[in-house]
């Protein structure tokens, strides 16, 4: 059992991972590292045994970072064993491995525990994409679901931080000066620092720094160097700066190969990487006619702003920053890769005579959302020359205007507008 600790940041996942705990496949949480994933694990145990009482000697938990503990887990008759001597008759008991990706074949190995039918719940978490990819995701077809736990939304931030503000954010669609600027203040903190929850909960400026560029450094460690073997982390390092100071750009691989002096296969292969170790998204083109469009070039964001920033390294006041369209534009997309889904798709727009549109999702039914995005405190409702000619063009049933401050709706065209704040990404469009 983990320790307990009562200042717990409440996770928008909870309530979805509790709900699978009763299906009899494995319940799997992936995200990067620091994001939460065992103290999350901790607010299941404590779950289980406060809310259904469930006897604390059922429940197992093995950090496999830990060497006895990985020790353990290196043959499957001493998981075997260990299973068949705690269990009691008609008892379910439960084992929460955590850095699961650090058994051999992972997959196989737990596929042939799984399949004893022993009356156990596997709940596992893993810290890389890849390695859940290449070490469980096939083997164990059919025998889990997969929940993925990303650094904090802007929403959870505030809940924690002033729940107060977010409660009044919430309800009023006209908020008071003093409101407004607590708001700001938190939206600014979020905006440079990011989501992790170890930096969130940190009220010193240059503590928080530190606590990022830890995280940072043990990436490259961990996954970079140990794990994919990549030996060339300043190359790797200094890649992920240029993404930083084009982010919500045009990414021209071929272009970014030669200034790095790196074979484009080389890049190709970093970019997979820091796609699939939670760092970055390549966000791809909408189109519907691939001769009026441009359909290439992937746009960058990153999925945490104070990686980004780290990256520049850049931790000026919001509102202070030359490059504060970038970072609210980013700080926006990470909100919406958080809740965008499959089969729902995130794009941009942008047409050859350089019309552009920050977002378009793409839902499953074909249905498609345009997004803007205002750095900015409005007034009044104003959309771009780009945002109306897209909806000239698709005449979407709904487009959405996201911005500091302002909620309010009206009928453009045959496009219901709607003007979002930046927290309600979530509860609009999930």
């Amino acid at each position: 059992m983990i320790k307990n600790n009562h200042n717990l940041i409440k996770r928008d996942i909870f309530n979805r991972v509790i709900d699978h705990l009763q299906a009899k496949e494995m319940t799997v949480i992936i995200g990067p590292r620091q994001v939460g994933k065992t103290t999350l694990l901790e607010q299941i145990q404590d779950y289980l045994i406060g809310k259904k009482k469930i006897n604390h000697k059922a429940l197992f938990y093995f950090n496999l970072d830990i060497t006895k503990n990985l020790a353990l887990f290196s043959k499957q008759e001493n998981v075997i064993n260990f299973i068949k001597d705690r269990k009691r008759k008609n008892e379910k008991i439960y084992l929460f491995i955590d850095e699961v990706q650090r058994i051999k074949n992972a997959g196989v190995f737990l596929k042939g525990i799984y399949d004893l039918k022993l009356g156990v719940k596997f709940v596992l978490t893993g810290s890389s994409s890849l390695e859940i990819k290449s070490k469980i995701q096939e083997a164990l077809t059919g025998r889990k679901q997969i929940f993925k736990l990303m650094p904090l939304s802007l929403a959870e931030y505030v809940v924690y931080k002033n729940p107060e503000i977010f409660k009044i954010i919430q309800k009023q669609k006209l908020i008071s000066d003093y409101d407004f600027s607590e708001w700001q203040k938190l939206v600014s903190d979020f905006a440079v620092y990011g989501g992790y929850p170890r930096i969130a909960t940190e009220e010193n400026i240059n503590k928080k720094i530190e606590l990022i560029e830890e995280l940072y450094n043990s990436y490259l460690d961990k996954d970079i160097i140990n794990f994919l073997k990549i030996k060339n982390t300043v190359s790797f390092s200094k890649l992920v700066s240029l993404l930083a100071a084009q982010t919500g750009g045009l990414l021209n691989v071929n272009q970014l190969a030669t200034d790095m002096a790196v074979e484009v296969k080389t890049l190709n292969h970093y970019l997979y990487v820091l796609e699939n170790t939670f760092i970055i998204k390549l966000v791809r083109p909408f189109f519907t006619n691939s001769k009026k469009e441009l359909i290439k070039m992937p746009k960058v964001y990153f999925l945490d702003n104070g990686i980004r920033n780290f990256a520049l390294s850049r931790f000026e006041n919001l509102d202070n920053r030359i490059d504060k369209g970038e970072v609210f534009e980013n700080l926006a997309a990470s909100e919406l890769l958080k809740i965008v889904k499959p089969p729902q798709s995130l794009h941009y727009w942008r047409s050859l005579q350089k019309a552009e549109v920050d977002f378009v999702i793409r839902k499953g039914n074909g249905e498609i959302i345009p997004l803007e995005v205002k750095a900015q405190k409005m007034i009044k409702p104003t959309i771009s020359r780009s945002f109306r000619s897209f909806l000239d063009r698709y005449k979407p049933n709904t487009a959405i205007l996201i911005n500091y401050n302002l909620r309010q709706k009206q009928k453009i065209i045959k496009t219901n507008l709607i003007m979002l704040m930046i927290s309600d990404i979530k509860k609009e469009l999930l």
